[in-house]
């Protein structure tokens, strides 16, 4: 990877970055009620000084810039609160309070945002707020900005699918996502010039309470217009890009865009490495070029939720175009490859940005990469397989990688080649090499701390900021271990937003299918506050048979459950949480047995599983 910074202009980022600043939160360090630290911008204050050289300059460069922290206006009635969290929280002031769009991830910040605002522009209350898309950094704060009891009348605003994806992302896949995500993040990683430096997208991730309240007020074609506290707001669905849910929307009255996360000074990710449903990156260039003409003329100022915003109505065009074009050209460069017999990891290799594209500093690989987002194009037309027979059925990982040491002449033989590369100038296959033997030799102290060293300079020279801490967060827990300090996405308020069907969803992805092959039992849910229009509550038939745990809601049912509940969906979240049908006040009809069976085939699994050991 170069080390160089390219030769473009240097100033314009730099100029907008500190535009419209009106105060910072002093100390920029947010705490929970308990005294434990959910955020701490001051940490990154060593990003003042001259690049070191464990850090790739631009990536230096991009962490100076998203560092920044405080109270921005952006236009006249439009604010934006920036470096309290991941994202930026924006608010627009209405006839009687003000709108919040995207109140970061936890309830401790965005409060802490909030306050802020309100210590320069006044006691507005929240007459509105609107999530973006369905990514817990833009909604999980809410309740910082709408305490309980505070909401009536509020209106949620939020892309139509918005819960649905939102739940999907983080809960049933939640517990890999969540241990992927303290590499992606950093998190663990000491704030240094050898440690965490940001993740290009924003400085990191706040560890406080996640909450959510469902929306009100779903957004469901483009075009559509909202008025909210007097405040005109004209909509546009771009489903697919950045996110399954997502939209930009403009003010016309204050002549502002919001971007939501759909163009960034970065290049994004087609595949986010904590992991994700591949995004469409031939639909995001779509959605972009649809909202240059749609949009046009009709806004002095583009600002978006990471970042900071873009002035002037032909400079926000040029963003977008150059935007557009570079998740096209990687869509469709990919594709012209690999239908060239290319494979995803060839491909990789090959490509290169146009020097138009590869000179603005927006469309850099600080978070998304231009490597891994081909691979992730690749993947999303063509899946794992590239097509090789030799890679159709390979060993797992630890017996390949006995294999790969035996061939190697041994452990100690290994690891001796393995130095030999990272000494000439090769860490990539110094990282393999050592990777093999530590999966095939687990207690093998030597080559864990030499892969940990090729894993920092790795790190060390990476621009992008997910693969840096990547890199060295690997390298900590190779030398200390799993840590348990990692973000918690689980709290009642979230499960409490889960649909019925949803919560049923998550005890059938956590059913052990081998160790319930030969049971079949059937369960009948009573929902009394599920909105059946009879009034006789809705009935949810569960069958458990051939490992599968499957749903369904039934009018009529054909023959009796071996269990019948009656219950409202609190009650069912407390079953959930362990207490008893007795304690819950449930109704029961046939044997309670039968839910003690099928919750004992439910596993919980370990969030600190192994990544770089086996």
């Amino acid at each position: 990877m170069s080390d160089a910074l390219p030769p473009f202009d240097d100033t314009t980022d730099f100029a907008d970055a500190d535009r419209g600043f009106l105060g910072a939160l002093v100390p920029g360090v947010v705490s929970a009620e308990d005294g434990r630290v959910v955020w701490d911008n001051d940490a990154y204050a060593f990003l003042d000084g001259d690049c070191p050289d464990t850090v790739h300059p631009s990536l230096w460069r991009q962490g100076q810039l998203c560092a920044r922290q405080g109270l921005y206006e952006v236009t006249a009635g439009v604010f934006q609160v920036r470096g309290l969290d991941l994202s930026n929280m924006t608010l627009v002031e209405g006839e009687r309070g003000v709108i919040v769009i995207d109140p970061l991830i936890s309830v401790e910040t965005a409060a802490a945002g909030l306050a802020l605002y309100r210590e320069h522009r006044g006691e507005r209350p929240v007459t509105g707020v609107i999530y973006t898309h369905s990514h817990g950094d833009h909604f999980g704060g809410v309740r910082g900005v709408l305490p309980h009891g505070t909401e009536e009348g509020v209106p949620i605003l939020a892309p139509a699918g918005f819960l649905e994806h939102a739940i999907s992302e983080n809960v049933y896949a939640g517990t890999a996502m969540t241990r992927r995500a303290s590499y992606m993040y950093g998190v663990g990683l000491p704030k240094a010039p050898d440690g965490q430096i940001g993740v290009g997208l924003g400085q990191g991730t706040s560890t406080g309470t996640i909450s959510l309240i469902p929306p009100t007020v779903d957004i469901t074609e483009t075009g559509q217009q909202e008025t909210v506290d007097g405040v005109r707001i004209v909509f546009q669905l771009t489903p697919g890009t950045e996110a399954p849910s997502e939209m930009n929307f403009l003010f016309p009255d204050h002549r502002a865009l919001c971007l939501a996360e759909n163009a960034t000074h970065n290049m994004h990710n087609v595949l986010t490495l904590r992991g994700a449903v591949v995004r469409d990156s031939r639909i995001w260039a779509h959605y972009l070029d649809e909202a240059i003409e749609f949009f046009h003329g009709q806004y002095d100022v583009g600002f978006a939720s990471h970042h900071w915003p873009t002035w002037g109505h032909d400079n926000v065009v040029r963003f977008l175009e150059e935007q557009r074009d570079l998740y096209a050209y990687v869509h469709d460069q990919t594709l012209r490859l690999l239908n060239e017999g290319w494979t995803g990891v060839e491909i990789a290799e090959r490509i290169e940005l146009p020097p138009a594209l590869e000179k603005a500093w927006h469309a850099r690989g600080y978070y998304g990469s231009l490597s891994h987002n081909a691979k992730a194009v690749y993947q999303r037309y063509l899946g794992w397989y590239d097509g090789n027979p030799a890679h159709l059925w390979e060993h797992p990982p630890v017996e390949l990688a006995r294999r790969y040491v035996d061939v190697a002449g041994g452990s100690a033989e290994a690891v001796a080649k393995a130095r030999s590369y990272a000494e000439g100038g090769d860490p990539r296959f110094a990282a393999t090499l050592l990777n093999h033997v530590v999966f095939a030799d687990p207690g093998n102290e030597e080559a864990k701390d030499a892969l940990a060293g090729v894993y920092e300079t790795l790190g060390y020279g990476a621009e992008n900021a997910t693969w840096r801490n990547f890199y060295l967060r690997g390298a900590q827990e190779l030398r200390r271990g799993v840590t348990g300090d990692m973000v918690d996405m689980t709290n009642p308020e979230m499960a409490m937003a889960l649909t019925v069907p949803m919560l049923v969803d998550s005890i059938a992805i956590a059913v052990d299918g081998p160790r319930a092959w030969d049971d079949d039992l059937t369960i009948d849910l009573v929902l009394t506050d599920e909105g059946a229009p009879t009034g006789a509550g809705e009935l949810r038939r569960l069958t458990l048979r051939h490992g599968v745990l499957t749903h369904r809601v039934v009018a009529e049912p054909r023959t009796p459950a071996g269990l019948t509940l009656t219950l409202a969906k609190a009650q069912l979240l407390g079953l959930l949480a362990g207490r008893s049908l007795q304690e819950l006040g449930i109704g029961v009809e046939g044997d309670p047995a039968l839910l003690a069976r099928l919750f004992s085939y439910v596993t919980k699994p370990d969030p600190r599983f192994p990544i770089v050991t086996p």
